[in-house]
């Protein structure tokens, strides 16, 4: 009767696994139908005022901004729809290079070594650079960060000017410019280089900083459209653009976005403004809604990571020479390789080997089902392992096949003797689902980094993102061993 019940919840799961399955790759197969007339444009919605998330006023985290409505303008000229990708900026030149997306705006510099890669349109926006600091730093020219720490944005013209005009720096390239902010209230950094219209929303909302404005060169080009080589609409954006600088469209969305910071609550009015952590507390609700992309991951991924490392655990143990080296030399690839490295794989080259445009999600839940269930199939290794050599000796004599005894007779014990160890690995699982923001799932993490970017906070958000990772491996922990006990009491 308890193993009817088993074998229920299995199939309930493997239903609900392939639902979710077949409706992503229905939504993919729908955007591909439609992609005539849509243009996907990829950006980094962590850099406000240029891109970010709206998380308040049942928003649903839209993301917002001046490129955001550039984008708009030009797509609806255009005649086109317009479906806007999410990633990290380090992530941009890579999805326009896999056909992920149609162009990218994210503030992006038209440098040589970017224009190696991508094409670009003409300049839409000059900004300048500053230096932000704590006040009394005393570090307001190039010249004073000699022998400094110098922050910068990892793949930014930040980093490459950091590189070629401060002498004697020590550059820290980090992947967010919150990162750079709260680096330099830990006093792990000296200064910042970052753009003007990004510093004043940093500076409004953290009083204990200041910003000095670098003076420009003639190198600092301004912020261009990328598009991937050869692309044919490099033109017809450029005409729109020049046609939003003719009628004033962009001079009337600067003063929208930069003049007036976006309506931000601390920059217009700083005695009034909330503290970062009611900013935080208040934000619960939309990083709480990341809970069910955490969880909806982490079941799928974990569910067909433990039936990938059962046929890992039998091929290891099996009698078959290629099959035994082919499950060694896997567990040894994905053990012996970054995790963080696996999903960019997957994701980034999918669609260059394939041409399918492998959606987020799924591509974290290949890369996790891959690379837990070689950690797995050890750990089920060891437990058929560890039955008693005589059961299988008595099993084979009185003539059970080998699949049935394994299935009936071995797996259940070794299941029951590891359990505590698959608690972990699930555990282990949901912790590092976190990775996948990486690529633009808006999990829990996600959803953390993109209210401390809309709010200008950094520390706070991810207080709360930590505290309902605690409460999930609570629950799970909770689940693991009312689990372990209940087999105990069958046994």
């Amino acid at each position: 009767m308890f193993r009817k019940k088993w074998l229920m919840a299995i199939l309930f799961i493997a239903t609900l696994v392939i639902s979710l399955i077949i409706g992503n790759l229905t939504t993919n197969e729908t955007v591909a139908q439609n992609s005539g007339r849509k243009l996907i444009m990829v950006t980094s919605a962590d850099y406000p005022p240029y891109e970010f998330r709206k998380t308040g006023g049942g928003a649903g985290g839209e993301i917002i901004g001046f490129d955001v409505d550039i984008a708009k303008y030009i797509t609806r000229e255009l005649g086109y729809e317009l479906e806007i990708k999410d990633t990290d900026f380090s992530g941009i030149i890579p999805a326009l290079q896999s056909g992920r997306a149609n162009f990218a705006m994210a503030g992006m510099t038209p440098t040589p070594e970017r224009q190696k890669n991508v094409d670009f349109s003409d300049i839409y926006y000059e900004a300048k650079n500053t230096i932000v600091t704590k006040k009394g730093a005393n570090l307001t020219t190039l010249a004073s960060l000699a022998g400094k720490k110098v922050g910068v944005q990892l793949g930014s013209t930040q980093e490459k000017f950091a590189k070629e005009k401060i002498k004697g720096a020590k550059i820290v390239a980090l992947n967010k410019t919150g990162d750079l902010i709260q680096e330099i209230k830990s006093n792990r950094i000296n200064a910042a280089i970052i753009e003007d219209t990004i510093a004043k929303g940093f500076i409004a909302n953290n009083p204990t900083l200041e910003f000095n404005t670098v003076p420009s060169s003639a190198e600092e080009a301004g912020s261009a459209i990328a598009f991937p080589k050869g692309s044919p609409l490099v033109q017809p954006f450029n005409k729109v653009l020049q046609q939003m600088k003719q009628n004033g469209e962009i001079e009337a969305l600067v003063k929208k976005w930069f003049e007036n910071q976006g309506g931000n609550q601390a920059a217009e009015d700083p005695a009034n403004a909330p503290s970062s952590f009611e900013t935080a507390w208040g934000s619960i609700p939309f990083i709480a809604q990341g809970i069910i992309v955490t969880l909806q991951f982490t079941l799928i991924s974990a569910f067909f990571g433990f039936l990938w490392g059962i046929v890992l655990a039998l091929f290891k143990i099996s009698t078959v020479k290629p099959l035994n080296l082919f499950a060694k030399g896997y567990t040894s690839v994905f053990r012996g390789t970054p995790l963080l490295l696996q999903i960019a794989l997957v994701y980034y080259a999918t669609p260059q080997l394939t041409g399918y445009d492998i959606p987020a999600l799924l591509a974290g839940v290949i890369t996790f089902t891959l690379n837990s269930g070689a950690y797995i199939s050890e750990t089920i290794r060891g437990g058929i392992l560890a039955v008693d050599k005589g059961q299988r000796e008595a099993a084979l004599s009185l003539g059970v096949p080998y699949q049935p005894m394994m299935k009936d007779i071995i797996l259940p014990q070794a299941v029951k003797n590891i359990l505590p160890s698959l608690v972990n690995e699930s555990i282990a699982l949901l912790k590092d689902s976190s990775l996948v923001s990486t690529i633009g799932v808006v999990d829990v993490l996600r959803r953390a980094q993109i209210v401390g970017a809309e709010k200008y906070i950094y520390f706070e958000p991810l207080l709360v993102a930590g505290l309902i990772y605690y409460v999930l491996v609570m629950l799970l922990t909770w689940g693991g061993s009312k689990l372990e006990r209940r087999l105990q009491r069958s046994a």
